[in-house]
Formats: C-alpha cells, sequence, structure tokens
C-alpha cells in the first residue's frame, strides 16, 4: 500500500458556494488539509462546481451530491467507506450542510457533532428554548405560522420585535418591527411561507464569540465587535477584534459561551457565537457549529500567530498532537463592507490602491460598472469588502476604515436600486 493509498481523507460537505468568501474559506482549509499530507474531497452540488474552480482545482476529488439530503449523503458516505477504507474526517463550513454532515460522521464512526445538537442549534426556536431551559438568558420568541400568529405575539408581548426565519443565516428575511403596522412588510421579507419568529428585541451592544473545538471542548479564540447598519435591517458591515471590552467582561462572555456549547454537547470543528451585553447581563443570540464569516478566519490567522484552525480541527479529529499549542490573540484585525448609495454603478476609484495595502489580509469586490447596487436587507446583497491586521485593536479599525473610505463608488440612479 503506498503513502497516498494510506493518508487520510477530509471530507468537505458542501464544498463551497460562489460567493467570494465561501471559496476563500474552503481554499484556504483545503491547502491547510494538503500541507498535512491528507487527501481532499469536495461534496459539492453539481451548479456549484463550475462557479468554485478555485476551490475545486485544490481538490484532489470533487462529487457532485445533493449534500442537503441527509438520508442521501449517508448512503453516498458508507459506499465511499465500503470502496476506499481510510481515515477520514468530516468537516463543513456552509450552513445546509451541518445537519447531513453531523449524520455521516456518526455513520462513519468518525468525529463529528451529535445529529440532536447541529438540528437543535439551526432550529432558532428550539436553541432559545433549550438555553433558557439551561439557566442562560435569551430573548422571548413566539414561533408563527400566519400573520393572525404573529399579530396575536405582538399583542401579547412588548415591542419592538424582530421577524426573522426560522432558519437560516446572513441576515435574510430579518427585520425589526416598530409597530404592528409595520408586520406586514416584514412578513414579506421571510424567504418562504413557512413557520418564522416574532422575537424580543434586546437592547445592547452585539458582540461574537469565535473558537474551535479541541479535545471535544470549546477553546475561545476571540471575541468580535460589530457594526451593523441602522434598523430595520440587521446587516453587518464590519468586524473588529479581539473587541476592545474590559478583561472581566471578556472572561465572562468566554465563560457563558463555553457552558452554553458544553450544554448543547456541541464537540467537533469550529464555532460562532452570538450575543448582547444589556444592563442586565448577558444575553446569548444565534449559535452556530461554524465558522462565522465576514473574512474572520482571515483577522484570526494574523491575530493568533501561527493559528491554522481548519487545520487544528482535522488534527485533533485524526488524534494527532495540534500544531501549534498556545492560541493565544496576540494581534488584532478589523473587516469593513463598502455601503455605497444604491444606483448603478458608473465606477470604482481608488480600489487598487486600497485592496494591495500591505495590511490588507482580504479584499473583495463583487460588482462591475454596469452593475446595480440595491439597498441592503441582507448580507448576500453587501459588493465588497477590506479586512485588515495590525498589532492592536485600535489601529486596525482605524486602517480599515481610512481603506474603505478611499474607495469611491460612482453610481447613477437606476430603477429598483431602492433608496
Amino acid at each position: 500500500m503506498t503513502q497516498q493509498e494510506k493518508a487520510p481523507e477530509v471530507l468537505f460537505v458542501g464544498g463551497a458556494g460562489q460567493a467570494p468568501l465561501s471559496i476563500d474559506v474552503v481554499s484556504t482549509a483545503l491547502a491547510q488539509a494538503r500541507s498535512r499530507g491528507m487527501l481532499t474531497r469536495l461534496l459539492s452540488h453539481a451548479a456549484d462546481i463550475p462557479h468554485t474552480r478555485r476551490a475545486v482545482d485544490l481538490a484532489d476529488g470533487v462529487d457532485a451530491l445533493d449534500f442537503t439530503d441527509a438520508d442521501a449523503a449517508v448512503d453516498w458516505s458508507a459506499g465511499l467507506a465500503a470502496a476506499d477504507p481510510r481515515p477520514r474526517v468530516v468537516f463543513t463550513g456552509r450552513e445546509p450542510a451541518l445537519g447531513p454532515a453531523a449524520r455521516m460522521a456518526r455513520a462513519l464512526g468518525v468525529a463529528g457533532n451529535p445529529p440532536w445538537s447541529v438540528d437543535t442549534v439551526r432550529n432558532k426556536d428550539a436553541c432559545r428554548t433549550f438555553l433558557a431551559r439551561a439557566g442562560f438568558r435569551q430573548p422571548a420568541v413566539r414561533l408563527c405560522h400566519d400573520r393572525q400568529e404573529a399579530e396575536q405575539a405582538m399583542r401579547e408581548t412588548r415591542g419592538p420585535w424582530v421577524v426573522k426565519p426560522r432558519v437560516g443565516g446572513g441576515s435574510l428575511g430579518v427585520s425589526l418591527v416598530a409597530q404592528p403596522a409595520e408586520l406586514p412588510a416584514a412578513l414579506d421579507l421571510l424567504p418562504d411561507e413557512g413557520a418564522f419568529l416574532v422575537e424580543e428585541f434586546v437592547q445592547g451592544e452585539e458582540y461574537s464569540v469565535e473558537g474551535l473545538f479541541l479535545g471535544g471542548s470549546p477553546h475561545v479564540l476571540a471575541v468580535t465587535a460589530k457594526r451593523k447598519l441602522p434598523p430595520p435591517y440587521f446587516v453587518e458591515v464590519g468586524h473588529a477584534l479581539p473587541a476592545p471590552l474590559p478583561e472581566q467582561v471578556t472572561r465572562e462572555v468566554t465563560e457563558t459561551v463555553v457552558k452554553a456549547l458544553t450544554a448543547l454537547e456541541l464537540r467537533f470543528g469550529l464555532f460562532h457565537v452570538e450575543l448582547w451585553l444589556t444592563a442586565d447581563g448577558i444575553v446569548l443570540g444565534e449559535v452556530h457549529a461554524r465558522l462565522a464569516g465576514g473574512y474572520i478566519h482571515r483577522m484570526l490567522a494574523h491575530a493568533v500567530p501561527g493559528l491554522e484552525m481548519f487545520g487544528a480541527v482535522f488534527d485533533d479529529a485524526l488524534g494527532r498532537p495540534p500544531a501549534a499549542a498556545d492560541l493565544a490573540c496576540t494581534r488584532a484585525g478589523a473587516s469593513r463592507f463598502f455601503t455605497p448609495p444604491p444606483g448603478r454603478l458608473v465606477a470604482v476609484e481608488g480600489w487598487e490602491a486600497a485592496s494591495t495595502h500591505p495590511a490588507v489580509v482580504a479584499a473583495e469586490l463583487r460588482i462591475a460598472p454596469g452593475d446595480v447596487i440595491p439597498s441592503y436587507r441582507h448580507s448576500e446583497e453587501r459588493v465588497g469588502a477590506l479586512a485588515v491586521g495590525a498589532d492592536t485593536v485600535g489601529e486596525a479599525e482605524e486602517l480599515v476604515g481610512r481603506l474603505v473610505e478611499s474607495v469611491r463608488f460612482v453610481v447613477e440612479p437606476a430603477p429598483g436600486a431602492g433608496s
């Protein structure tokens, strides 16, 4: 048997999505797996493969698979294991693939999260209920199936409220409702006609916590501060880590998140947990058994010297010693998404100089002259971003803000672009 035949294989369930951020995440993870002598295989929707060549070309194999069908994914993995027995790691960074990946890992007998844990955190009201019963502060939430149930929920609770899908991410379909008359417009934003949530609006500064599991236990890498557009939408337009919080607050946030993840019995891969700091203490938000977006993976790689977060997960899953024992956040990073006015793009000025600044760790520009820039309602409508690394979070925020301001979007009015 050759060394290639003995090599463990990482199965990337879901492959890469077509967004530049998703391709960058998967390409980074593929490179870290290959540097460890592992084989890599992408399990992607057929429609995504032609649009994700940067990631596809790095993989040893690519299979077209409906990874959202858990039964089909498990059957496929069983067939693979029977035909080619070797050590494997099942990994995903895509929200729709979390449940199937957990079931594949269980079927293969390899490291993974319990399927019930993943199902709980993906279902937002189920996660709220679980964490509240476990003693964590949570926003009050009602599961609704139509406008009448939502109106009743609003009559019985104090506003303002947040209307959001039961499952999903990227702020898609999420909006603030300050008074009942605004409810119909909020319902029109929901991505489908399924069940949805009417949730208490939490007054407080919002943060997130990023980390990975080692030996089945959560290890926090950083607390991240957020910038958001003003309501009624909740689009994130900036991140900074480590958040400039008092040491005692950072410690309390870290301890709370670790306890919540432990209660949920999550134990594998990466995590991203949202929360608010309020006058009454920490209120936990959504829990994700995956990496955050916003090029946080690039900022963490700068802020935590020697960190290869994907490789660390792969090593841990295979029982290998960690490549770097110290995962302390000793530097900083910040990202900022562009927020140009809506309209038809005529030109972008200053992009080349800003994107090639030596401190830039990620640069994305998703539009070209002639494209229409909408008014932002969710993260998929963002048109580009810059992320930088620096020695301190203050320096990182000042630099990324200056670089973003140096890029000018020349637009003209366009029908349907919003205001």
